[in-house]
């Protein structure tokens, strides 16, 4: 029965990224409702390549039962603390301990315990053993007068500042809801992955732009936004402050910083204030900005049922005015066309370079807009690098090594 538990867990580990791979995480379940999403997690987290263990309190067990969680992470559940000393085991400080205990979903109850130093259950014996020495991270789950009870409050304040990270909770139908899956995945690997980029500042732009023909009509394109997240993510992952200039209707992102915007005008706008207020070390321009804008927008709804012409005008090249701004900043550019061979592509892509001064442009196919996966060359002065087709994310990942690479050579 165990192998075929592990061999079910080899099945998917790390089949999404290997972000977690090596790391190994508690995952601590209180007795909230809220614990049915946890083998979904569980398994998520394996998906990038964590190690996971469970530990449940005895209120948890009568809401999920043990086996559960046994066959999502394919590893003996802790239910009690027994002559195996399992919070020592896990989460003592040694050499084999875990990376991460993740108390999730967190009640009332166990962030008072916790706070108070109170052991009374496998979850908050672990947690406690943790403390000063392994990262803590809590998701609450409770009913919103209890989140928001003035001891429970002071609680979360006092846990925060001895360095426990809170993962906010949805604020729906009168709950405090605990984080989604996809939320809590994305602030464990945030909080684990490799800090290449600590200390250095990120601008990411990310969306096709809109430019209105009149209040309800706009031109747009294709672009889901997918790339610039993935590339807002990945440098958040690896500890750059990152700000995401991201298009209204593209794809939703965890990143913390966020700016929304529609059309080129605020795009630009946005990028010149951000230029002028803060240092930036790399800028990358990936939204699928409009190259045409409306001459004359009209104010009103523009009547139906009619022939309409159209006079379209340039928009500004937001590219051309980064290094303006900020001459020694790192800047890569992206390059999307049709009907061009490689070496014409290529070739569009060095023009950039010389008239923008970018320092990598990506070059690839408009086939890349909406979907999953891109096939991209890198261009930069004098090198080009044709990438296979891959996953955005993984794309993201390589891109990022290319710059950290060239930034410190």
């Amino acid at each position: 029965m165990v192998k075929k538990m592990l061999h079910h867990v080899k099945l998917i580990y790390a089949t999404k990224s290997r972000k977690l791979v090596g790391k190994k995480i508690v995952l601590a379940i209180p007795g909230s409702i809220a614990a049915v999403e946890c083998v979904k997690l569980a398994r998520e987290l394996i998906r990038h390549g964590a190690e996971v263990h469970a530990v449940m309190s005895p209120s948890a067990q009568k809401i999920i039962h043990p086996y559960a969680m046994e066959f999502a992470t394919g590893n003996p559940v802790v239910t009690e603390i027994t002559g195996f000393v399992e919070h020592v085991e896990l989460a003592g400080e040694h050499e084999n301990k875990v990376d991460l205990v993740l108390v999730c979903p967190a009640t009332a109850n166990t962030i008072s315990k916790i706070a108070c130093g109170i052991d009374d259950t496998p979850v908050t014996t672990v947690v406690t053993t943790a403390f000063a020495h392994t990262p803590i991270m809590i998701a609450p789950a409770m009913h919103f007068t209890m989140y928001e009870h003035p001891i429970v409050k002071e609680n979360i304040e006092k846990l925060k500042k001895l360095g426990v990270e809170f993962i906010g909770s949805r604020f729906e139908e009168g709950k405090a809801k605990v984080a989604s899956v996809e939320e809590i995945v994305y602030h464990v690997i945030k909080k684990l992955h490799r800090k290449d980029l600590a200390g250095k500042r990120v601008l990411v732009t990310a969306g096709a732009t809109r430019e209105y023909i009149d209040p309800i009509r706009f031109i747009t394109n294709r672009s889901s936004g997918k790339m610039g997240v993935a590339l807002a993510e990945e440098a958040e992952f690896r500890g750059a402050e990152v700000t995401l200039i991201r298009t209204k209707g593209s794809v939703p992102s965890f990143v913390e910083n966020q700016v929304e915007v529609e059309t080129v005008e605020e795009m630009l706008e946005v990028i010149e204030n951000e230029l002028n207020s803060k240092k930036y070390d790399i800028v990358i321009l990936a939204a699928a900005v409009s190259d045409f804008r409306i001459k004359d927008k009209v104010s009103v709804k523009i009547k139906s049922g009619k022939a309409l012409t159209l006079e379209l005008e340039p928009t500004p090249k937001i590219i051309d005015r980064v290094k303006e701004l900020q001459p020694d900043v790192f800047l890569v550019g992206f390059k999307a066309e049709t009907g061009l061979s490689e070496d014409e592509l290529i070739e569009a892509a060095r023009k950039q370079i010389e008239r923008a001064g970018s320092d990598i442009v990506v070059a690839n196919t408009l086939k890349a807009f909406g979907s999953e996966e891109n096939e991209a060359i890198l261009v930069g002065k004098d090198f080009t690098k044709k990438l296979p087709r891959m996953n955005k994310r993984e794309l993201a990942e390589r891109l990022f090594d290319e710059i950290i690479s060239m930034i410190s050579g």
